[in-house]
């Protein structure tokens, strides 16, 4: 069976037009880099730099029943959400694994936006539509688990697209963009806004440890809001961005990546995001045995680290070393542009998992020293 060609972006001919170089991601051609992913990495840290992300996907969650059923099927209080606001959480398997990790808008009282990974969007949405189709059932056997009232899932993702825009003069761009008098949304918000005629909605959340914000716009809107927002961010020297960027950018704050860092096999508190997990909820899928890991401790434990010499950067996959022991395996490696080291993410065993502890990375049949360090592995300088 032959695999379907990789899906464009409404935005793929603009990236094009700039010069990015296209490469297939999640079932997706996206831009990788325009110029360097150092120099787009810079326009973030210190300026402000754009992402397109409708590659990633959309659902609607609508009906009396939603925010309860919501609550069954994600790791995170969603009761703990105010109308507007937006949380990071976890769709686990029954194994406690994490299909995927998401935000969750409450866009109404009882409607909400899930934004997705592009890769596991048409898996995500089987598995929510399979779960409320079964909620709904009488004779379901697990009956914690039912819908006190109907809702309805959409994905919308198809009709809608989406922009992060990130850096440190994102506020003054933001202004530039939606006029001096809009205020800009409180940090895990998103508001409904009008620019040139467009509705779009705009989030307050991030993946790069910069303040910034997400605009999510009808698909149809989508050229002409990347062109103004590349028009009206000049001033602030603005750079389209890429995903080796958004990869440097994530792995310095230690924001882990689906399909590197977090898997079905991995669980919320291995990942070290313990935060997110509402444990005191009675019922979501995957809460008994992340119960029992909190009770027995981890196995293994996702933590970042530092090599200790110049030379070749850690990859995913390579093996990790104490004392001649092998002990974990990177899932995160990149050459940092901020520190200008190696830097990673691996899952160690928890009896090695110590802060400072001093590892040994397997590069290429040759070891080279490292150090498991805190999170995050950068930190912007004091003014």
């Amino acid at each position: 069976m032959t695999e379907s060609a990789p899906r464009k972006t409404p935005l793929y001919d603009e990236h094009v037009r700039l010069g990015a170089k296209m490469v297939p991601f999640a079932g997706w051609l996206m831009p990788v880099q325009y110029t360097s992913i150092v120099e787009e990495h810079q326009a973030v840290r210190n300026n402000v730099g754009i992402f397109d992300i409708s590659h990633m996907g959309q659902f609607v969650v609508d009906g009396a029943g939603a925010r309860e059923w919501l609550n069954t099927m994600l790791t995170n209080n969603i009761d703990k959400l105010d109308t507007r606001m937006g949380q990071y959480t976890f769709l686990l398997n029954e194994r406690g694994g994490i299909i995927d990790d998401l935000i969750a808008y409450r866009i109404e009282d009882q409607k909400f936006l899930l934004v997705v990974n592009a890769a596991r969007t048409d898996e995500d949405f089987a598995w929510l539509q399979k779960h409320l189709k079964e909620g709904r059932s009488p004779d379901r056997p697990r009956g914690g688990l039912e819908t006190a009232a109907p809702c309805k899932l959409k994905n919308r993702s198809s009709n809608f697209g989406g922009g992060a825009i990130q850096g440190p003069r994102i506020p003054e761009l933001f202004h530039n963009l939606f006029g001096k008098a809009v205020e800009i949304p409180l940090r895990n918000h998103i508001v409904d806004l009008t620019v040139h005629g467009m509705s779009v909605s705009v989030a307050r959340t991030g993946y790069t440890g910069e303040d910034g914000i997400e605009v999510f716009f009808r698909a149809t809107d989508a050229v002409k809001f990347w062109n103004a927002a590349l028009e009206k961010g000049k001033p602030f020297s603005i750079k389209p961005c890429g995903l080796g960027a958004r990869d440097t950018l994530r792995l310095e704050m230690c924001y882990p990546l689906n399909g590197s860092d977090l898997s079905p096999e991995r669980n919320p508190l291995e990942a070290g995001l313990g935060f997110f997990v509402d444990l005191t909820k009675p019922n979501f899928i995957g809460r008994d045995v992340l119960l029992k890991t909190k009770e027995n401790g981890p196995r293994e434990r996702l933590l970042p680290f530092r090599m200790k010499e110049k030379g070749p950067p850690p990859r995913p996959h390579y093996a990790v070393f104490q004392n001649g022991e092998h002990i974990g395996e990177v899932t995160s490696g990149t050459l940092s542009p901020s520190l200008s080291w190696g830097v990673g993410m691996a899952y160690v065993s928890a009896a090695h998992a110590k802060m400072g502890a001093e590892i040994d990375i397997e590069i290429r049949g040759q070891k080279f020293p490292a150090t498991i360090e805190k999170k995050p592995l950068y930190r912007k300088p004091a003014l």
